[in-house]
């Protein structure tokens, strides 16, 4: 009688081999000042995650704090970027009170990769409210200067904040005061609100809008350079429109009380003033405040195109 040939005992499959993994976290959609990182209330931000290595089907908690307590959880799903080489992901966040929120991600144990706490992430949310000085100005004022306003960057909210505060209103429509309320300060630091230039194609040239009482240096790709507060021709001595060229500087001060004064036709000029009213006041040229004269002065050439507009 024959021998059996014996039931060969199945291979198991492998066990797989559990690594240690590495997550990393960090704020985006932010304001920064400094090393700190600062959001507005009601306004969304996020946190990007990357955990190497990738692995399919891994999933990740992210946790959000305010004083220790947690507000806020989500699970998101990991996907490969880099080739496979990393997984990302993002969540989106937003909070209606000002604090400090702290935000983690943490990767539970599976039997591929083995349990990954990112670092700690903080937050300052705070209100749009500007008071004399701190960070909200110091943000206000460096995104009035992103935006090409005439600002100080003193970290105060001084007179050429102020000026700076009257261009953004007249550019945008707004009642000409010079004060800056926290819907403008949500606009300014989304980016909002810039002065584009009518005649991009003109090369290096100055813009003055009448209607809107702001005078722009346009480089020479027809990118604004600077805006200004101005004031033009009054009703009965209006500043004359049209396409002209700089064709005298006079530097300093004269006997009417001009400042730094680029003359663009006849005795129409562009310079400083002691009065710079938020509406049309000169006898026809273009005003602007003297803090703001002398870089304006040393920006426009002989030559330089000067577009008045109505």
């Amino acid at each position: 009688m024959p021998t059996p040939t014996p039931t060969p005992t199945p291979t198991p499959p492998p066990t797989p081999v559990q690594v240690q993994g590495k997550l990393e976290l960090k704020a985006q959609k932010v304001h920064r000042d400094g090393d700190r990182r600062v959001a507005l209330t009601r306004a969304p931000w996020r946190v990007r995650g990357e955990l190497r290595p990738f692995v399919p089907g891994q999933a990740v908690q992210v946790r959000f704090y305010r004083d220790g307590r947690k507000i806020h959880e989500q699970t998101e799903q990991v996907k490969s970027i880099r080739g496979g080489r990393a997984g990302e992901f993002f969540t989106p966040f937003k909070s209606g009170r000002a604090g400090r929120v702290v935000a983690e991600a943490v990767h539970l144990a599976t039997p591929e990769l083995d349990t990954a706490r990112s670092g700690k992430v903080r937050v300052n949310v705070m209100k749009p409210a500007l008071g004399s000085g701190g960070v909200m100005v110091r943000l206000f004022q460096k995104a009035l200067s992103k935006l090409r306003y005439a600002v100080s960057r003193s970290g105060v909210y001084d007179d050429a904040t102020a000026r700076a505060v009257m261009a953004y209103r007249k550019v945008n429509g707004m009642a000409r005061t010079y004060s800056a309320r926290q819907g403008i300060v949500r606009r300014v630091l989304a980016g909002k609100g810039g002065f584009k230039a009518k005649y991009p194609r003109e090369g290096r040239h100055v813009e003055a809008d009448i209607s809107r009482q702001v005078l722009a240096l346009v480089n020479k790709r027809g990118k604004v350079h600077r805006v200004y507060h101005t004031s033009t021709g009054a009703p009965a001595t209006p500043t004359v429109l049209g396409r002209f060229k700089t064709y005298r500087k006079s530097p300093g001060t004269n006997a009417l009380g001009m400042v730094h004064s680029s003359y663009f036709i006849r005795g129409y000029a562009i310079h400083g003033y002691a009065s710079v009213p938020p509406y049309n006041a000169s006898h026809g040229c273009l005003r602007v405040p003297i803090p703001n004269a002398l870089s304006i002065y040393e920006w426009v050439r002989m030559g330089t195109v000067v577009r008045v507009y109505p």
